[in-house]
């Protein structure tokens, strides 16, 4: 059976921008149902090759050529719309409320993508968030043969990535899709191209074949190259002294990926990270005792206790509008509860990462700044130089000497975060650290945080980012708590997915439309609810939170226990029958906590 021909093809194209090549010959082809993600450095051409393949711009040289009658959606990172039309006008086109909350796949979109955007708002009152998930839902709304996005995730939550994921995949249309999202490529995408150097290389599969892929790539141009080096040193000896003597050739298999980590350390040495944060945090870190917040007329904790202790590492999530934000100012003091209490030990030195990336001196220069603050940094790992990590981040060249009112809004967020690290908190806050950062920056600035020993907190949309640094998973379900998520990301999703299905408002952002209802004029048609829940499911909510204050105490108590441990070690205690006593007591509270978790976990099913 013959292959059905590419709707899109790029044939030797190249496309430079001043002196430099972005494209260089670069062949390629989209297929019909092909689900392509595309990476590479910011800068490198991502854009641009989205550009010339859809006609956007024209290549210097080369030909692209689209199938006849092709039908092409374009999210751009920018919007078109028009600020003087309605949401309504804008994302519905003059579509009628009943014909688009009649059909399931349509209704889907709008009630996701805007919820609490109400249709007949103007455009222009819209925020920058607000407008790009507009422009997702018009687009989305349309058919198409090939759609094409550009970072598609910004503004939206780790909610909305999950069902624009499965959205994707349900859809009989062609995709290419530039994201630095990593956990969505894995989702949605069967192929990644890499730009870079103005070639693009091509892989099967998501973000970790396409690791794996270039990981090998590599080895075996490594490989290569030793050989390479290898003739030349002999070569250089026979010069010298004559032929040289036999040598075994080297051997190097690889039959899996598997075996090109198993040699590697696991990214965290936890308990090492732990000694080290005890040393400089003590045992006290934040404290948030019973309190209430309150923005507005949103009350966004009610009564909530919540502990963070040294060297935790914890993920927050919850819907937008839910008080993520609200929460880190609240820990770093920025903003105090309306009622309670936040505690900070002593030895909490604590910095906050922002969202917002406007410089304090817009006309200073980026080596000039850092060396003034300082010139190393130390970590578990050993000291690290300012000039070492500003290479690392990717500061080179020009951009050494370059002022920071002249960086793109990618690197102003990699100087706000190098600067903040060379300042050596032992308490981080980071609020959305992900945007506007290519892959390759969030892979060093990971490896960087595997080897930081301070309690983190981390407000992220980026799922695998999320996963990656961090070691528990807390959530804002709208019911006044911070509650602990032991299994993550996933069951946060299922939890939504359970709360909205019972209509529960426990599980929508306070004083913020939940996704499930309509975001329309009142006279669009509702969305039925399901009935209550039953009175087991309530009773197993109510052991779900026990449950959960139990385990907060478990955690707590051990990590004190690995502090008494981790201490006695340090000093040479010789007392071994102490040393053993801490021991057993922390494997019993170790297995109790694995008995509370399987418990929470029964809970869960029948809350649900």
């Amino acid at each position: 059976m013959a292959q059905a021909p590419n709707l899109l093809n790029l044939e030797r194209v190249s496309k430079s921008y001043g002196v430099r090549p972005l494209l260089a010959e670069v062949s390629l082809g989209v297929g019909q149902g092909e689900r392509i993600g595309v990476v590479g450095r910011n800068g490198d051409g991502k854009t641009t090759l989205l550009k010339v393949m859809t006609g956007q711009e024209t290549p210097d040289a080369g030909r692209v050529s689209q199938q006849r009658g092709l039908l092409i959606g374009y999210l751009h990172q920018g919007d078109e719309l028009d600020d003087e039309h309605t949401v309504r006008e804008a994302v519905l086109g003059g579509r009628a409320d009943h014909e688009w909350a009649a059909e399931q796949r349509l209704r889907e979109i709008v009630e996701e993508l805007l919820a609490g955007v109400g249709l007949d708002r103007s455009v222009r009152g819209l925020s920058g968030g607000e407008r790009r998930r507009c422009a997702l839902a018009a687009l989305l709304l349309g058919e198409h043969d090939l759609v094409v996005l550009d970072e598609p995730t910004n503004h939206l939550d780790v909610e909305a990535v999950a069902w624009l994921a499965g959205h994707l995949v349900g859809r009989s249309s062609a995709l290419v899709v530039v994201t630095h999202d990593r956990w969505f490529l894995d989702a949605v995408c069967q192929q990644t191209w890499e730009v870079h150097d103005g070639a693009v290389d091509t892989y099967e599969g998501g973000y970790a074949a396409f690791v794996l892929a270039k990981a090998e790539r590599q080895r075996q141009a490594a490989a290569s190259e030793e050989r390479r080096q290898n003739l030349m040193r002999k070569e250089l000896a026979w010069l010298r002294r004559g032929a040289p003597a036999r040598t075994s050739k080297p051997k190097f298999r690889m039959d899996a990926a598997q075996v090109l980590i198993e040699d590697e350390p696991p990214p965290r040495d936890r308990l090492e990270l732990e000694r080290f944060a005890t040393q400089r945090l003590g045992k006290d870190v934040i404290d948030v005792e019973d309190v209430d917040l309150r923005r507005g007329e949103r009350e966004l904790l009610q009564a909530a206790t919540w502990r963070l202790g040294p060297g935790d590492r914890v993920g927050l999530v919850g819907v937008n509008g839910a008080g993520k934000t609200s929460v880190l100012s609240l820990l770093s003091g920025d903003l105090e509860p309306t009622t309670g209490r936040v505690r900070r030990g002593r030895t909490v030195a604590l910095k906050h990462l922002t969202q917002d990336v406007t410089p304090e001196d817009p006309t200073a220069r980026v080596l000039a700044t850092i060396e003034a603050q300082a010139r190393v940094v130390r970590t578990a790992g050993g000291e690290v130089s300012a000039t070492s990590l500003l290479e690392r981040f990717g500061f080179t060249g020009d951009k050494l000497t370059a002022r920071i009112r002249d960086l793109s809004g990618g690197e102003r967020r990699r100087f706000q975060l190098l600067r903040l690290l060379l300042s050596e908190p032992n308490v981080l806050l980071l609020d959305e650290p992900t945007n506007d950062l290519d892959i390759e920056t969030l892979t060093v600035l990971e490896d960087f945080l595997d080897g930081w020993p301070g309690t983190l907190v981390v407000v992220s949309h980026d799922r695998y980012f999320l996963e990656r640094v961090t070691d528990s998973v807390w959530a804002l379900l709208g019911d006044g708590q911070v509650s602990m998520l032991p299994r993550g990301v996933d069951e946060y999703l299922e939890r939504r997915r359970a709360g909205l299905a019972t209509g529960s408002g426990a599980t929508t952002a306070a004083g913020a439309p939940g996704h499930s209802s309509s975001p329309g004029a009142s006279s669009a048609p509702a969305v039925p609810a399901a009935a209550a829940g039953s009175a087991e499911a309530r009773a197993a909510a109510k052991t779900m939170a026990r449950l959960e204050k139990q385990l907060e105490r478990a955690a707590a108590r051990e990590a004190e226990l690995g502090a008494q441990m981790a201490a006695a070690a340090e000093s040479g205690d010789s007392d071994y029958a102490r040393l053993g006593a801490l021991s057993e007591q922390l494997q019993a509270l170790t297995a109790e906590r694995e008995e509370l978790e399987l418990a929470w976990l029964e809970a869960a099913e029948l809350a649900g």
